[in-house]
């Protein structure tokens, strides 16, 4: 007999209903249990709440006792699923960062220059190089247009106005510093690698005080003012006084001439900037004009003067040769005396060859501004005497 198997101990047979030992203890040979381990039911167990006879607990329906509830508090939680879209973005916002700098690297390294790639001035592309080369760059295009005289209209008429004269420049060096300035920004390092141009505006100062005396000069050719003034005609001194007119105004002209100028540097045409206009007085007042006919002009033509070095050199100026030498201007509403040295010249012809003067830097001929002076102050004398004049060709 093996192990596994239960020794069974031979039993009386079960009482019948009806004698004195039925639902009692019988006698058993073997113990209340057998070897295989199960318990026997005592008596008057099935009397008990959960026996079959039981009357006294609840007559309902059995309801089982409650289970304790698991515990989960030492359980490791769940983990959420991942979200792949997350990582996706992660990973392209990452490419996309990468690949921008590599970009901005590249444009920085192809900009690598004095003056930046893709800068341009006027629509000249000056970029790329030196800074000697953008000025080049800037000269060849621009050389003709700087100095081409602007062309004003005033009141229907139309004046020349000189750049160089009227303080107006297009300074290419200091146009070229500007644009040398490195630009780090990453939109324009990456627009300058794809094409895209970065535009500096023109250096173009203007000197006030030239523009407006050159308005100023303009306007007495230009306008309908007359300014007051002498003039010498058939040997005698005629006074001319000044008279209100349009001219231009030169505070409200200013601008529109600095933009005409920009303007035709960068298209090369000339086409006549039209210039605001005022009720102007002559800047010269009859006054004034009085008073120059008094102190020189009418003494300067009532006799002959002479000019000489010496007894054997000497010339004399009168009433046909003075009219074509002497002139008049003013000066901030002031008249005075001018001479013109080649019709000067043409009058003393060869009187004074063979002079010499001993200048500061040695011996020299005599010089029309030598005459000229002398002509002055014999102009201005008064007795005979006072207007004959000696050229000192030996000064201190």
């Amino acid at each position: 007999m093996s192990d596994d198997t239960a020794i069974l101990t031979p039993q009386k047979p079960a009482p019948e209903p009806g004698t004195p030992h039925y639902g009692g203890v019988a006698d058993n040979v073997s113990g209340h249990t057998v070897t295989s381990g199960i318990p026997v039911v005592p008596p008057g167990a099935q009397n008990g709440p959960f026996g079959p006879g039981a009357t006294d607990g609840p007559t309902g329906p059995h309801t089982p006792p409650k289970l304790p509830e698991p515990d989960t508090s030492d359980a490791p939680a769940a983990r959420a699923p991942k979200k792949k879209g997350r990582n996706k973005l992660a990973l392209v916002g990452g490419g996309v960062i990468v690949l921008a700098g590599g970009v901005y690297g590249a444009g920085l390294l192809m900009a690598h220059s004095d003056v930046p790639k893709g800068t341009t001035v006027l629509g000249v592309d000056i970029g790329g190089g030196t800074r000697d080369e953008a000025v080049k760059k800037l000269s060849d295009a621009f050389d003709k247009q700087v100095d081409k005289p602007l062309k004003l209209s005033v009141d229907g008429k139309t004046v020349s106005l000189a750049p160089d004269k009227a303080g107006l420049q297009f300074d290419m060096q200091q146009t070229v510093s500007k644009a040398a300035t490195s630009d780090y920004n990453p939109v324009s390092v990456i627009g300058a690698l794809f094409g895209n141009h970065r535009v500096v505006d023109p250096v173009m100062p203007t000197d006030e005080e030239k523009l407006h005396a050159a308005l100023e000069e303009a306007s007495g050719g230009s306008g309908s003012v007359t300014e007051g003034t002498v003039s010498f005609k058939s040997g005698k001194a005629v006074a001319v006084y000044g008279k209100a007119g349009k001219g231009i105004d030169v505070a409200g002209s200013t601008t529109a001439v600095e933009e005409a100028y920009r303007n035709q540097v960068e298209t090369g045409t000339s086409t006549p900037v039209k210039v605001a206009t005022t009720t102007r007085q002559p800047t010269v007042t009859n006054a004034e004009v009085d008073r120059f006919m008094k102190e020189f002009a009418q003494p300067a033509m009532a006799n002959k003067v002479t000019v000489q070095t010496d007894a054997a050199h000497s010339i004399p100026f009168g009433a046909l040769s003075l009219p074509k030498i002497l002139g008049v201007k003013a000066v901030d509403g002031k008249l005075v005396d001018t001479y013109d040295l080649k019709a000067l010249k043409v009058a003393y012809g060869a009187t004074f060859d063979g002079v010499q003067i001993n200048g500061a830097s040695g011996k020299r001929d005599v010089l029309p501004e030598d005459v000229a002076s002398a002509l002055r102050k014999a102009l201005r004398g008064k007795s005979a005497a006072e207007r004959v004049v000696t050229i000192d060709t030996n000064p201190s």
